[in-house]
């Protein structure tokens, strides 16, 4: 697997972010297109940040995001 490494004037860098998020009790509340929703949310927000998903999982009671920043 090739690493890819990012450059800004003098700095090269790779800096990824593993996130774990879950609702309040963990319940499972993604589900019946809340999950579809929330996705599209979340991939919107990151075009916006200017933030590359790398993968995305959303489960019944947690997501699971992988990001490079």
């Amino acid at each position: 697997m090739f690493m890819k490494y990012k450059s800004n004037n003098n700095v090269i860098y790779s800096c990824k972010y593993h996130v774990v998020f879950c609702p309040k009790y963990r319940r499972p509340v993604l589900v019946d297109g809340v999950d579809d929703c929330l996705k599209e949310l979340i991939k919107e927000t990151c075009d916006q940040l200017n933030v590359e998903i790398i993968e995305m999982e959303i489960m019944p009671d947690h997501v699971h995001l992988l990001m490079e920043v």
